[in-house]
């Protein structure tokens, strides 16, 4: 037992420490394949969703995300790495979940508000990305990736407020007055016809 446990300390301590400049390239590759794959989802839940405001606001969001796409090749152009090839799994969770959506709901309000809320808690992940590579960025004075993480996280809290406003103003109020016409066409009584044909029995009765 004792001597499994000296080999598997040993194993851990051979593992390789990266320094500041490969986990700075690290988190860039994840935001490179996050922004990548909701580059290919954008256009879908754009023709999916029913509200106007939100349809314009993802496809500035799509422009966004082209942009970060552009600095982030020139950032990996200066550090003379590359984007790399590993899919960032968290993100594709997330716009999965958004996918999965689309598929399953109907197109209006609801779809809408579902998918507001699946894209904040896309936005939510990459605002957390940005600011960590921005940190690092910092640190090392790469100033190319701190320029475009700061203005991709002022942009990116810009939206995520902006979404905010919309479900609260236009995409909620939307949902709930169709669930109160429905409720009040549930409550309606028998039609007319059938309370005449009720007349008409007592009639023949008497």
């Amino acid at each position: 037992m004792a001597a499994r446990g000296k080999s598997s300390k040993s194993k851990r301590a051979q593992k390789e420490s990266p320094d500041g400049t490969e986990l700075l390239v690290l988190e860039l590759q994840e935001i490179h394949s996050a922004e990548t794959q909701l580059a290919r989802m954008l256009p879908r839940m754009t023709k999916a969703v029913q509200s106007e405001k939100l349809q314009q606001m993802l496809e500035q969001r799509q422009e966004e995300g082209e942009r970060i796409l552009q600095e982030l090749e020139a950032a990996f152009d200066e550090l003379e790495e590359s984007p790399g090839r590993k899919k960032n799994v968290a993100a594709e969770g997330l716009i999965n979940d958004a996918r999965e959506h689309i598929q399953e709901l109907a197109a209006g309000p609801a779809l809408d508000a579902v998918l507001i809320g699946a894209i904040q808690k896309t936005e939510h992940y990459c605002i957390a990305a940005w600011g960590t590579a921005r940190s690092l960025a910092q640190a090392l004075d790469q100033e190319i990736v701190v320029t475009a993480m700061e203005r991709a996280l002022k942009e990116g809290k810009q939206f995520d407020e902006q979404l905010t406003q919309l479900a609260e103003q236009e995409v909620t109020p939307a949902l709930l007055a169709g669930a109160e016409e429905e409720d009040e066409s549930e409550g309606e009584g028998p039609p007319p016809a059938s309370r005449k044909g009720g007349r008409s029995d007592r009639h023949a009765q008497t």
